[in-house]
């Protein structure tokens, strides 16, 4: 057992040593949430006038603790208002953080083996929008709910297709501009709108496509298809990472992966020729 020390006046426990601890480790994360934005000054602010405050009072400086005291009751609410973004942010770091959703996961997909859905429509849609240029947005929806962002848009409830999907991402359709949402295999809606990655490390080299997908992938557990209108570069985004460039054939192993825990094993020649001649076909 450890036992206290005694240094001058002060006592020392494990049970402080644990606590310094745990403060440190909840500034360190604070801050590094608030890093890149306006909202740190602030936040360097509020503890600023938090430290005078705690000056005044252990001074005895009755009439100015008294203004102070105010405006730290206050300023507990004003703060709550003008870091929402930032809490928000936290509070979804540490709900990803924990193995229940993990454990959702695993189960729902054990459970649900009949609606593993075919790639191939997603893969080949994907390949001719990008030799095209025309970009598009595709999240599959796994354990997290995405009715949310799906009612953001228009409710199709289709079975998917490749000229469905090319339909949808036409840049002259109507439903072109906006995240088709997957959901049990079918296409549950088109022309959602998905939140925006506010993470100050994404490159400024990727658009609002490629933001957008992060965002989701950030607060959800879902896996996102992005073709880029600007490089025509297939991408796919999972858990806040962003796998660029892919091959037809290295998206479909990432989607195998992704959606069903599938590993991509290395093709034999006979499936070598079966998969050169899909890449043909389409």
């Amino acid at each position: 057992m450890f036992n206290p020390v005694n240094i001058g006046f002060l006592r020392i426990g494990w049970i402080d040593v644990v606590d310094v601890v745990l403060v440190t480790a909840l500034f360190y994360q604070i801050y590094k949430l608030l890093t890149g934005s306006v909202a740190l000054r602030i936040f360097l602010g509020f503890l600023s006038v938090y430290l005078v405050y705690l000056v005044v009072k252990a001074a005895g400086m009755e009439l100015l603790t008294m203004i102070l005291g105010q405006f730290m009751s206050v300023g507990v609410l004003a703060g709550i208002i003008l870091f929402q973004q930032e809490i928000r942010r936290f509070l979804l770091n540490i709900g990803k953080a924990t193995a229940f959703e993990r454990m959702r996961m695993f189960s729902w997909r054990r459970e649900q083996p009949q609606q593993r859905m075919s790639v191939t429509p997603f893969v080949e849609a994907a390949k001719s929008l990008a030799s095209k240029n025309t970009g598009a947005l595709i999240a599959f929806q796994q354990a997290s709910d995405l009715k949310f962002y799906a009612e953001s848009g228009d409710l199709l409830d289709a079975a998917v297709s490749k000229r469905l999907l090319m339909s949808i991402f036409n840049k002259t359709s109507p439903l072109h501009d906006g995240a088709v949402i997957i959901s049990n295999g079918r296409i549950k809606a088109a022309r959602c709108i998905l939140p925006v990655s506010e993470n100050p490390d994404v490159p400024a080299s990727m658009g609002l496509r490629h933001r957008a997908a992060i965002g989701l992938s950030e607060m959800t557990d879902s896996v996102v298809l992005v073709v880029s209108e600007e490089t025509g570069q297939i991408s796919l985004v999972h858990g806040g990472e962003v796998y660029r460039n892919l091959s037809t054939s290295d998206l479909r192993g990432k989607l195998n992966e992704f959606l069903f825990d599938v590993q991509a094993k290395p093709a034999s020649s006979a499936a070598s020729a079966r998969s050169s001649a899909e890449e043909v076909a389409a």
